[in-house]
């Protein structure tokens, strides 16, 4: 049996696992407000959201390691049995939530998620690289990131509506079921990789992997330069890719995990009145991981070379969320306030999936889910940072600091591309 254009399926369905990620990420930050005074009855306020963050940063702690740790095991084990293991563990620790009871508890389940679900970066670059000739890679990337905007979506309205006929537990332990089905086509579908899959295309193998080999002029051996942990931290393109990872993302995280509280806490809404709301930033998210990669590849196909393309693109992106992150000082209506939040989105998606391709424009694909692994869990602690600010920074209810925050280190992404990796290209053995 044979399958056309098998590559595109191997992207969405790693696309869905992303939605089913971001559904069991988000389901405790749409529950919060909910189920915070069942659980912790005798807090005030400000000690509740404390709580919430120390739970938030013990997952962000264990997601980075996750990241690093994940960025080998897919090295080692390749894509299909790096994908079986990380969403396997992240569902049976979804629905284990449903056992929590306290500070601990909760704890000890989102590290477990935390570390399982940071595989899914990683394993998402690598296929990429595996799976995608160089000029696609930006479009598949995008297809991969909207899934995380997707996931968003979803997930918001999706729980919200389970409340009313599910216990929370209840929802914990459903959401959970979903990852585990996810399996069954994976297993099914990704046999092996494009050099050895029996379901692949002639014309499809040739396509992707004359593709990927490097011109002479790019670098002159043609051969993949796949270096090791030590010799990869020797090159400042490498700390170029780490930097802007963990410059970027913390202002993703900032609104993943406070969206919900955002609008309970400025607004007044209940779990429900969040359902109606809180979706709308990720549709901005969606939109921008679909123009990021159709513009990249629109560049590429123009002519733009690799390093003009990825610059331009991240550029945009960053650009586009600065004067929305300070708008967010005086959003005005709800309404208001979750359309600013969807342009800030879209800038950040733009941006990010051109970012995290910069592995695989760098290196060989034996090298490529090391380093993602590694910025990955740099940008992790980064946003880990901002989160266990945010509780301070908006002690008042006020969030202004924590959006200008965002703002410069949106800034401080644009420079570590430009500076630290003078032209992306595949990078030269020393």
């Amino acid at each position: 049996m044979k399958m056309t254009n098998l590559r595109w399926w191997v992207i969405l369905l790693i696309a869905l696992a992303t939605v089913i990620n971001y559904i069991d990420r988000s389901a405790l930050s749409v529950l919060w407000p909910d189920i915070v005074e069942e659980i912790f009855p005798d807090k005030t306020t400000l000690e509740r959201k404390q709580i919430y963050a120390n739970i938030s940063i013990v997952f962000i702690f264990s997601y980075a390691f996750g990241q690093a740790i994940f960025g080998k095991i897919f090295d080692w084990l390749g894509t299909r049995l790096g994908f079986v293991l990380s969403i396997g563990v992240w569902s049976l620790a979804t629905a284990a939530h449903s056992f929590a009871q306290g500070v601990l508890s909760f704890s000890i389940f989102r590290a477990i998620l935390g570390v399982a679900e940071a595989g899914n970066w990683p394993g998402a670059a690598k296929s990429n690289a595996d799976w995608f000739p160089t000029k696609e890679r930006a479009l598949a990337q995008g297809i991969f990131n909207s899934g995380a905007a997707i996931g968003g979506i979803v997930s918001i309205p999706l729980i919200a509506y389970m409340t009313v006929y599910f216990s929370w537990q209840m929802v914990f332990i459903l959401i959970g079921l979903i990852g585990l089905l996810w399996l069954i086509p994976w297993i099914i579908l990704v046999k092996a990789p494009p050099q050895s899959h029996p379901w692949i295309t002639e014309e499809e193998r040739e396509y992707i992997l004359t593709g990927q080999k490097c011109t002479p002029e790019e670098q002159p051996d043609a051969k993949e330069y796949n270096p090791t942990t030590k010799e990869l931290l020797c090159h400042k393109q490498s700390w170029g890719v780490i930097i802007a990872s963990a410059a970027i993302d913390p202002i993703w995280w900032l609104f993943v995990f406070w969206i919900p509280i955002y609008l309970n806490e400025v607004y007044g809404m209940d779990v429900k009145s969040i359902g109606i709301y809180g979706w709308v930033p990720y549709v901005g998210a969606m939109l921008g991981a679909w123009c990021g990669g159709l513009l990249a590849q629109n560049r590429l196909k123009a002519g733009w070379s690799v390093n003009r393309t990825r610059k331009f693109t991240i550029t945009l992106g960053c650009l586009i969320m600065l004067p929305a992150l300070l708008a967010m000082a005086d959003p005005g209506a709800p309404t208001t306030a979750v359309l600013i939040m969807a342009v800030i989105l879209f800038g950040f998606q733009t941006a990010i999936g051109n970012v995290q391709t910069l592995p695989s424009d760098l290196y060989g694909k034996k090298a490529v889910g090391t380093l993602a692994g590694l910025s990955g869990m740099a940008a992790k602690l980064g946003a880990l940072g901002l989160t266990a600010l945010v509780p301070y920074l908006t002690a008042d209810g006020n969030y202004t600091p924590a959006f200008v925050i965002g703002a410069s280190l949106a800034v401080i992404a644009i420079a570590a591309v430009w500076i630290l990796i003078p032209k992306i290209a595949p990078v030269c053995k020393r």
